[in-house]
C-alpha cells in the first residue's frame, strides 16, 4: 500500500506544472511563429520586389532593342533608300538621312551603311565621320551576316567599342514591295545606340529602378541583367541595388514587435508566478485537505485510510508491532433504542476513554462505525488488552442515561513476523471475529489455525456451491403432530448435507451459505424438493426455515409464486418459518415479501421464539399464523419458574389468537405440560426424529391411511 498524501500531492502539482508549462510552451510557439511570421514576410516584400525590379529591368533592354530594331527596319526598308544607295550619290544621301541625324537624335547615335561587299559605304557617330570596324570589330560584320539572312526583319545585339557599350541593330536596306532579282547584293544599315550614363538614367527614371548603372561584372550583393552580344553572352550587365523593401518595414514596425516582446515577456513571467503560487496555495491546501482526509470528524482520531497510511510508515522503521481491533459489543442497540446522537456522544466518549490507556506514540484510530484500531510498540498486548476491556465495561453517562457497553479486541503481534499493512489488519480482523463468535466481551490474539480455519471455510464455501449446483442437497423431515391426538398434522424440512468427510452441521452450512451468496438458491432449491416430496401425501402441510437474507431480496415472494404455480402446489399447505433476526435486519422489506406471499395463502411462523427480543407489537405488525416456542423454554418447565414462563407465553400466543407449535418435546410429561397449556401442535424427539421422506411415509402416512 502506497500513502495516499504524495501520491495526490505529486499529482496535482504536476499538473500545476503541465498547466503552466503548456501555457509557456503556447506563448513561445506564437512567439516563435510570430517571429518567422514576421521574417517570411520582410523576406518575401524583399522577393517580390527584387523580382519586379528584375523583370522591368529585362524589359526596359528588350524594349530597347525592340526600338531599335523597329527603327532599323523603317529605315531599311524602304523603297527610296533601296534606289539612293544603289546610285552613284548613295554615300550623300546616307549622310543626309542617317549619318547627318546620329549627332543628335535620340534614338540611335551611330548609323553605319555597308555595301554588299561589306565595305563601309557611310559611317556617323555624333554626326561625325568614323572608322566603326576600328570602333566595333568584327562584330559589325557578324551583324551584318545575320541581318542578311532576316529578310525583312531586324536583328541586334550589345557590343563593347573601346570603353563603351553599344546596342547595335542592323538591317538589309530593300524595297517594301519588289524583290530585287538578287537579295544577297543588298547593304546594310546598322543603328547604334550608345548606352550612356544618361541613357541609363532614362531606363532608370522610365522603369523605376533606382541608381541603375552599366558595369563590366555585376557585384554580389547588388541586382543585376545582362546584356547579351552576338554570341548571347553578356558584354555588359545593368546593376542596381535592392531596395529591400522588408527591411524598411521591419524597421517601421520594429517598435510594435519590441513593445509585444516585452509584453509576451511580462506574461510569460505572470504565468510563472501564478504558477509558483498556485502550486504552493495547492501545497498548503493539500496538506489541509490530506489532514481531514485521513481522521474521522466524529472522533477526530485517524479514520480508516490515516491508520493505513500511518501504520506503513510505521512498519517500515519499526516492525516490531502490536495492532489491535476493537468493535463495541451492544453499540447498535444504544444506536436503536436511543438514536443516533446519543450513539455519536458514546463513540467520543470510548475513544477519549480508550485514548487516556495509551501509552506515549500509539496510533490509534476509528475505521467505521464502532470500530477502532490501536497500533502500539511490541509488548504491551496482555495488559493493554485487559485494561481495555475493563474500562469499557464500566458504564457511560450520556444525557442522564447509564449505559453499559462491552468490547470484543483482536490482537496480533509482530510474532507473526508480517509487514505488510493489509495482511496486518487482515489477521487482526480475524482475531476479532474469533472473539465475537466466542460470545464477546474478550480478547483473542491471532494464531494461525484461524488462517487454516478460514481455508477451511473457503474449501467448504466451494464445496457447498458444487452440491447446491448439483442438487446434492437432501432433505430430512421433522413431524408435526396434533397436541391432543396425535395425528401428523404436518412436517418441518430440513436441509442436510454430507461430503466425503462426513455430515455438515446446518449451523456451519447456512451461515456459510449466506455469506457467499448462495442461500437463495440453496433455499429455493429446498423448498422445491420439499414441495415434489410431499405434494403426494394429500393435505399434510410443509414447513420451510426461511434466512433473514432471502426476506431481504426483493425477488423472493415473486420466486416462491412462481415455484408453487409451477409445481401446482396449495399455497395454503405451505408454511415459511423465520427467525426474530428478520425483525431487526431489514422490517420493511421483509413485511413487503410477507405480505405479497400471504396474499396467495402462504402462512408464516415465528421461529425459535422465547430466546430473543421479539416484542408484542412485532407479533402483531407481521401479522404471523403460528408461534413456534424454542426448546429452551420446553427443557424449563421442570421447574416452577420456567413452568410459569412457558405458561404465560403461550398465553399472549392464545390472546393474539395466534396457535402455538411447542419444539424439543422429548417426554411424555412435556407433552402433557404442554397439551394442557395450550400449545396445539407439538415437534421433537418424542414425536420423531428428522427422518427421510420415505420413512415418513412408511411410520405416519401409511398408518393414517
Amino acid at each position: 500500500m502506497q500513502s495516499i498524501r504524495p501520491r495526490s500531492s505529486r499529482s496535482a502539482l504536476f499538473v500545476i506544472a503541465a498547466v503552466t508549462g503548456f501555457f509557456i510552451a503556447v506563448g513561445s510557439i506564437l512567439a516563435i511563429l510570430v517571429t518567422i511570421a514576421v521574417r517570411d514576410m520582410t523576406e518575401a516584400a524583399t522577393t517580390i520586389d527584387d523580382t519586379r525590379a528584375s523583370h522591368a529591368a529585362a524589359a526596359a533592354v528588350e524594349a530597347l532593342r525592340s526600338r531599335l530594331r523597329a527603327t532599323v527596319r523603317d529605315n531599311a526598308v524602304w523603297d527610296d533608300a533601296y534606289k539612293a544607295i544603289g546610285s552613284e550619290g548613295g554615300k550623300d544621301w546616307a549622310y543626309e538621312n542617317w549619318g547627318k541625324t546620329s549627332e543628335d537624335y535620340p534614338l540611335y547615335d551611330i548609323a553605319v551603311v555597308l555595301a554588299p561587299d561589306r565595305t563601309v559605304l557611310s559611317a556617323y557617330k555624333k554626326g561625325q565621320e568614323f572608322d566603326p570596324v576600328g570602333y566595333f570589330g568584327e562584330a559589325l560584320f557578324g551583324l551584318a551576316a545575320k541581318a542578311g539572312e532576316a529578310g525583312q526583319d531586324t536583328v541586334s545585339a550589345f557590343a563593347a567599342a573601346a570603353d563603351e557599350t553599344a546596342l547595335l541593330g542592323a538591317g538589309s536596306i530593300q524595297p517594301y514591295d519588289e524583290k530585287p532579282a538578287s537579295p544577297q547584293a543588298f547593304s546594310t544599315l546598322i543603328l547604334a545606340k550608345i548606352l550612356t550614363a544618361e541613357a541609363v538614367a532614362e531606363i532608370d527614371e522610365t522603369f523605376d529602378l533606382g541608381d541603375l548603372r552599366l558595369v563590366s561584372s555585376p557585384a554580389s550583393a547588388r541586382l543585376s541583367t545582362p546584356l547579351p552580344g552576338m554570341d548571347g553572352r553578356a558584354v555588359s550587365f545593368l546593376e542596381w541595388p535592392s531596395r529591400d523593401p522588408g527591411s524598411r518595414i521591419y524597421q517601421e514596425v520594429r517598435t510594435y514587435l519590441f513593445a509585444a516582446a516585452l509584453i509576451l515577456v511580462g506574461f510569460f513571467i505572470a504565468i510563472v508566478v501564478i504558477g509558483v503560487l498556485s502550486a504552493r496555495d495547492f501545497k498548503r491546501s493539500a496538506q489541509r485537505a490530506h489532514q481531514k482526509a485521513i481522521h474521522d470528524p466524529l472522533s477526530s482520531l485517524l479514520n480508516r485510510a490515516g491508520f493505513l497510511e500511518k501504520l506503513e510508515e510505521r512498519l517500515a522503521r519499526d516492525a516490531e508491532m502490536d495492532l489491535y481491533l476493537l468493535d463495541l459489543d451492544g453499540f447498535k442497540e444504544v444506536n436503536d433504542a436511543w438514536g443516533h446522537a446519543v450513539g455519536d456522544e458514546l463513540i467520543k466518549l470510548v475513544a477519549a476513554r480508550v485514548e487516556g490507556l495509551l501509552p506515549s506514540g500509539a496510533l490509534f484510530a476509528r475505521l467505521g462505525g464502532d470500530e477502532f484500531a490501536v497500533a502500539v510498540g511490541k509488548g504491551a498486548d496482555g495488559a493493554l488488552s485487559e485494561s481495555i476491556l475493563k474500562n469499557l465495561a464500566m458504564p457511560f453517562a450520556i444525557g442522564g442515561r447509564t449505559i453499559e457497553i462491552g468490547v470484543s479486541i483482536g490482537l496480533v503481534t509482530t510474532e507473526a513476523a508480517v509487514t505488510d499493512t493489509l495482511e496486518f489488519l487482515r489477521r487482526a480482523d480475524m482475531a476479532l471475529y474469533r472473539a465475537k463468535e466466542n460470545g464477546r466481551g474478550q480478547a483473542v490474539r491471532y494464531e494461525a489455525d484461524l488462517d487454516l480455519e478460514r481455508e477451511y471455510r473457503s474449501r467448504l464455501e466451494e464445496e457447498l456451491r458444487l452440491a447446491i449446483a448439483s442438487e446434492n442437497i437432501h432433505l430430512a423431515y421433522q413431524p408435526l403432530v396434533d397436541a391432543a391426538t396425535g395425528e401428523l398434522k404436518g412436517v418441518e424440512a430440513l436441509a442436510r448435507w454430507t461430503t466425503e468427510r462426513g455430515p455438515v452441521s446446518p449451523e456451519v452450512f447456512i451461515p456459510i451459505a449466506e455469506r457467499a451468496g448462495l442461500i437463495d438458491d440453496l433455499g429455493m432449491g429446498v423448498l422445491s424438493a420439499a414441495i415434489d416430496n410431499i405434494g403426494r401425501w394429500g393435505d399434510i402441510a410443509v414447513s420451510v426455515n426461511v434466512s433473514p437474507v432471502q426476506l431481504k431480496n426483493p425477488n423472493f415472494a415473486a420466486d416462491v409464486t412462481a415455484l408453487l404455480s409451477t409445481k401446482s402446489f396449495d399455497p395454503a399447505r405451505l408454511t415459511l418459518e423465520i427467525t426474530e433476526g428478520v425483525l431487526m435486519s431489514s422490517p420493511e422489506q421483509s413485511k413487503r415479501s410477507i405480505a405479497s406471499l400471504k396474499a396467495i395463502g402462504v402462512k408464516f411462523a415465528l421461529d425459535d421464539f422465547g430466546c430473543g427480543y421479539a416484542s408484542i407489537g412485532a407479533l402483531r405488525e407481521f401479522g404471523f399464523d403460528r408461534m413456534k416456542i424454542d426448546r429452551s423454554l420446553v427443557m424449563a418447565i421442570d421447574n416452577e419458574r420456567g413452568a410459569k414462563v412457558l405458561a404465560a407465553t403461550i398465553s399472549l400466543a392464545n390472546a393474539l389468537n395466534i396457535p402455538v407449535t411447542a419444539e424439543g418435546v422429548e417426554t411424555p410429561a412435556q407433552a402433557k405440560v404442554l397439551k394442557l397449556s395450550g400449545c396445539d401442535q407439538l415437534q421433537g424427539y418424542l414425536v420423531g426424529r428428522p427422518m427421510a421422506a420415505v420413512d415418513i411415509e412408511e411410520k405416519f402416512i401409511v398408518t393414517a391411511a
